[in-house]
């Protein structure tokens, strides 16, 4: 008899954003570091994306978060984030939604009020704070990562849209910044689909006419977001609010507002003047839900001027289940997946003093 194969997940959601947080079923990587077994999954087992974000399994639009070990042991638990777009080596919301479920699957045991711990991401360690009221995760704050502006309003002809401004920040990943009003949008849930037809064709043009390279990192990959900006308004005294909306190259609108978008234009509103440290940006979605980005402080790499920030939300368990993984099925694909499935029944994430295992392994 054929092994059950299996892969255990606890789904949760940041700001409408579903992060499948991969809990067991999965084999240890190969990599010295989270950031080596992110390039292990990218380059030989992208099997297990495809899996959990197309039929039957999954859709685009989520995303998935590989819980693994720590390398580093200041950190409770590593993560290899995976998107439709590929293996971002950071996000706001999958952070919020993974550190959420290590406190929800008692990896790191929740305190009352305010704690502080620390993830291992493919970007590096990253400072959690979370605040538990009732045994409830109210909130999870983390930092962003330092976010910058490349370029300051270019111009770019798209086809069937005309001229278009944008600039272009860095802030985990290459985003392309654009004014909502310009385009025709109030960034209301009724222009999601064109939106994203708008922002697949912006970016499309931007992919062909030119590249981004980062200050330390180098080239790293053709630009796969784009973040539309609604009018700022100011509610307090460093207080500011933005209807928002980011694009995931290719066909990707996402539920939220998503953190790197937030940090992306924390950079602008610093480069335009508009802020200054221990300012917030509160960033609202086509859903009406939210991020909280703080501007925390400032340096100077060179020519640019990058920006310290974080990014404050909360995260929701939707479901724990076992995704039963059969390869003798049409509609699945295995290559690139089964060569990393364990078909041990008991392959949890636990904690072991304070490093992250894995059971059996």
């Amino acid at each position: 008899m054929k092994p059950e194969l299996s892969i255990q997940l606890m789904d949760t959601h940041a700001g409408g954003d579903v992060s499948r947080i991969v809990t067991g079923g999965i084999d240890l990587l190969p990599g010295e570091t989270v950031r080596e077994q992110m390039e292990y999954l990218r380059d030989d087992a992208d099997g297990l994306r495809r899996l959990l974000l197309e039929e039957p399994y999954g859709i685009p639009e989520m995303s998935v978060d590989l819980l693994v070990p720590a390398t580093d042991p200041r950190a409770a638990a590593g993560y290899i984030i995976m998107e439709v777009m590929g293996y971002p080596i950071y996000s706001g919301s999958n952070t919020i939604c993974t550190a959420t479920a290590v406190l929800e699957a008692g990896i790191v045991p929740k305190q009352e009020g305010k704690q502080h711990f620390m993830l291992e991401s493919p970007a590096g360690l990253v400072n959690i704070e979370a605040t538990v009221h009732d045994g409830v995760v109210e909130a999870i704050t983390c930092e962003g990562l330092p976010s910058y502006i490349h370029t300051y309003e270019a111009t770019i002809n798209v086809p069937n849209i005309g001229e278009v401004t944008y600039s272009v920040a860095y802030s985990g990943g290459f985003y392309a910044l654009v004014d909502a009003k310009e385009l025709g949008f109030d960034l209301t849930l009724d222009e999601e689909r064109a939106l994203a037809r708008t922002a697949h064709a912006i970016v499309e043009a931007i992919q062909a006419e030119r590249g981004f390279s980062h200050y330390t990192l180098g080239d790293v990959g053709p630009l796969p977001f784009l973040h539309f900006m609604g009018p700022v308004e100011q509610v307090a005294d460093g207080y500011f609010r933005s209807r928002s909306a980011t694009y995931v190259h290719p066909g990707v609108i996402c539920r939220s507002t998503t953190g790197t978008g937030t940090s992306a234009r924390l950079a602008l509103m610093h480069y335009q003047g508009l802020i200054q440290p221990g300012d917030k940006l509160e960033t609202v979605s086509l859903r009406n839900t939210g991020f909280i980005g703080e501007f925390t402080s400032m340096h100077t790499e060179g020519e640019y001027q990058v920006v310290k920030n974080s990014i404050t939300g909360k995260g929701y368990v939707i479901t724990r289940s076992d995704i039963v993984v059969n390869c003798d099925d049409p509609m699945v694909e295995c290559d690139g997946l089964h060569h990393i499935l364990s078909s041990r029944h008991s392959h949890n994430i636990s904690t072991a003093g304070s490093k992250t295992i894995l059971p059996g392994a």
